[in-house]
């Protein structure tokens, strides 16, 4: 079954994108599964949420991020940024996993698919039987309405929605901010609205951009 899907994943980049980062993408998601123990990758065009009559026109197609920008990630947030990660479009838990691993002590997600938050949910059981000293979270919800708690100091992005969606998601993170004046770190990656970020006052810290199509940015809010 897995390889299955990791052929599936492999075609679906190789058509849309090239054989290259294909190949790149699939060595990493081997990798990364194997190193976590966890069983996130996959490829959902997000149909069955379609025919229950759920509005997929904001939203991208389920694919994970890329291990090795996870890991990549990581390696520029500053140490004392470790307090709550939020994923937003979670999928099925591949970054909050990821993070809990990097010390994070508490992570949430957020996805308008219950599937994916089931799948996301079992993720973390697994994650936890490795590391058990953090807390997590898995919401369905459209990430347009979810409001933003106090202690979160790092939001997580894989270019799940368009600048509609990405506009709500701004302006709840400038209430939460007015509410408690803290550092807030934005992970984007494949970072297409980016602008909308910069012209609320986050400055860019970080860029990389790798065989074109792996590219992320970290931004920051200090008040």
């Amino acid at each position: 079954m897995k390889a299955l899907t990791y052929l599936r994943c492999f075609f679906y980049n190789a058509i849309n994108w090239n054989i290259r980062l294909a190949t790149f993408l699939l060595i990493n998601d081997i990798k990364g599964e194997r190193k976590y123990g966890i069983h996130t990758s996959g490829l959902d065009e997000l149909e069955s949420l379609e025919d229950d009559g759920i509005d997929i026109s904001n939203n991208s197609i389920y694919t994970p991020v890329s291990y090795f920008l996870l890991e990549n990630t990581f390696k520029h947030l500053p140490t004392n940024i470790r307090k709550h990660f939020i994923d937003f479009g979670c999928g099925y838990g591949r970054a909050m996993c990821v993070a809990a691993h990097h010390g994070f002590k508490k992570v949430s997600g957020i996805d308008f698919s219950r599937e994916f938050c089931e799948v996301a949910k079992k993720n973390l059981a697994i994650t936890k039987e490795k590391i058990s000293n953090f807390k997590s979270n898995v919401i369905n919800n459209d990430a347009f309405y979810y409001e933003i708690q106090n202690d979160a100091d790092c939001l997580f992005f894989f270019n799940p929605f368009n600048e509609i969606i990405m506009s709500g998601v701004v302006n709840n993170v400038l209430d939460s901010l007015d509410e408690k004046p803290r550092t807030i770190y934005i992970v984007y990656i494949n970072p297409i609205h980016k602008d909308q970020w910069i012209e609320a006052g986050f400055k860019e810290v970080y860029h990389y951009q790798r065989l074109k199509y792996l590219e992320q940015s970290i931004l920051v809010y200090k008040p």
